[in-house]
């Protein structure tokens, strides 16, 4: 695999619910070697080949990463409301997600189903077939319980890189966004085009609006730190630093970089 991603982009057309769309990139995409996954509603707050780095990460026998669906197993979906096994104690989100294809396409995988390990290719449709009158959210339930069944082949990544609602809707429960800031946004639950999480919302409409060649402190840092003001009143809209974090480190390295490259050009 190599160390940097090779800036390739595969949109894929299949619905939440078809519970296929994650699940046969391995299948459709065969000549691919490893590739990050992402939802259309993720907003990526620091550089994409951050995240990518983490596939470096990875031990002998891992093959995929996720971060947990959720920090408190109490108020988790998973945990509280699953009728199919899954991975660990609340579960993984399938909206950030990195693949090693090539481990995927030769590794033979236990199942609930017969004693012999099966290959991805070969699990998938019975997989579905046992379980599609237990499955609520499609391809993320059917890799919840391929981990659940083979954890030794998951690498956990921590909530700042796939940051949604349910980590500051009840309360801030992310410790590695509190500390390092949210590395990338997830907006489900439909937040970035409703008023339910005005926080969420913010942060999507100035990036939607900016105009690339402005300032960026003053076209985008900025007013999302001042719009947050209006957000207060929210618990997510209570932990500012937990958005801007990122974003504030992310565009100083930009700014500094075009300083340097402006005083060599003009030596």
């Amino acid at each position: 695999m190599s160390g940097e991603p090779n800036g390739s982009c595969f949109p894929l057309e299949f619905g939440r619910g078809s519970s296929v769309e994650s699940d046969l990139l391995s299948v459709i995409l065969r000549d691919v070697d490893s590739l990050l996954y992402v939802d259309t509603d993720v907003l990526f707050l620091r550089p994409m080949d951050d995240i990518w780095s983490l596939f470096r990460s990875f031990n002998a026998t891992q093959l995929a990463a996720m971060a947990p669906e959720h920090e408190v197993p109490k108020i988790g979906w998973y945990s509280r409301f699953a009728r199919h096994p899954f991975y660990g104690v609340t579960g993984v989100n399938s909206g950030v997600m990195l693949m090693n294809l090539t481990r995927i396409r030769s590794a033979a995988f236990k199942n609930s189903m017969i004693p012999a390990r099966l290959s991805w290719e070969d699990l998938l449709h019975p997989l579905y077939q046992k379980y599609k009158n237990h499955i609520t959210w499609g391809d993320q339930d059917l890799l919840n319980i391929i981990f659940h069944d083979n954890p030794e082949c998951l690498f956990i990544f921590p909530c700042q890189w796939n940051y949604r609602p349910d980590h500051c809707m009840y309360g801030s429960n992310c410790r590695g966004a509190e500390k390092d800031g949210v590395s990338i946004l997830h907006g489900n639950r439909g937040v970035y085009h409703d008023d339910k999480q005005p926080a969420f919302k913010v942060v999507y409409d100035a990036i939607r609006d900016f105009p690339f060649e402005d300032n960026m402190f003053h076209s985008l840092f900025y007013p999302i730190q001042t719009k947050f003001l209006d957000t207060v009143n929210t618990l997510c809209g209570r932990i500012p630093q937990v958005f801007l974090k990122q974003i504030e480190k992310t565009l100083r390295k930009v700014f500094e970089e075009k300083v340097v490259r402006h005083i060599r050009l003009h030596k």
